[in-house]
């Protein structure tokens, strides 16, 4: 990745063993680099993990990651209004004036109604992973290209038309890697295809 000027003179204090050493910021860096990725979040993450609405399965995943993403998911993304159906239980409607209840039976299992265009599930299939890779995740966010239009040929996909892509598609890898991980992390529902 090339480095913008400004960012290479920017740099940040890290720990390796004994030695204090300076490293350059860059404005995106590899999202399968945690430590940095996770680096001065550690507020973000504690809520992130304390406002997750459903149990989490952190068994082989980066605790941090999930943390952030969910904090992303759950705090700043509003997945939840589009992706689960219906959002909230009955009597837990906030814009009802109600509590907040989260519909856990449904999180992010997708249904939600857009006219003619239905949400996703965003929930790992029964095996525990999700339904696309990180490398379509990252295509899907970045461009909007829809992977479960079977209508069209391969090349030839139309774009999501209601999910807000185009300012997903802004953040950073590693922020795009967090939702990742916490989307690996919530139950499973049933996956499509």
């Amino acid at each position: 990745m090339a480095t913008h000027p400004y960012f290479a003179t920017l740099r940040i204090a890290v720990l390796a063993g004994n030695s204090l050493m300076a490293v350059p910021v860059q404005a995106d860096i590899d999202p399968n680099q945690n430590p940095f990725c996770t680096l001065g979040q550690s507020q973000k993450i504690k809520q992130g993990l304390a406002i997750a609405p459903v149990p989490l399965n952190l068994e082989n995943k980066d605790r941090k990651l999930v943390g952030l993403g969910s904090y992303i998911v759950n705090a700043q993304g509003g997945c939840n209004d589009c992706h689960t159906n219906p959002p909230y239980a009955p009597g837990g409607n906030p814009f009802r004036g109600e509590p907040e209840q989260i519909n856990i039976a449904g999180y992010l299992a997708g249904g939600q109604s857009f006219g003619p265009f239905v949400s996703s599930n965003l929930t790992p299939c029964n095996n525990g992973e999700p339904e696309w890779t990180f490398e379509d995740f990252l295509r899907i966010m970045r461009t909007g290209v829809d992977l479960e239009d079977s209508e069209h040929p391969p090349g030839n996909t139309p774009l999501l038309q209601v999910m807000p892509w185009p300012v997903f598609g802004k953040m950073t890898s590693c922020d795009l890697r967090a939702i990742y991980e916490y989307l690996r992390a919530i139950p499973p529902q049933q996956c499509g295809h």
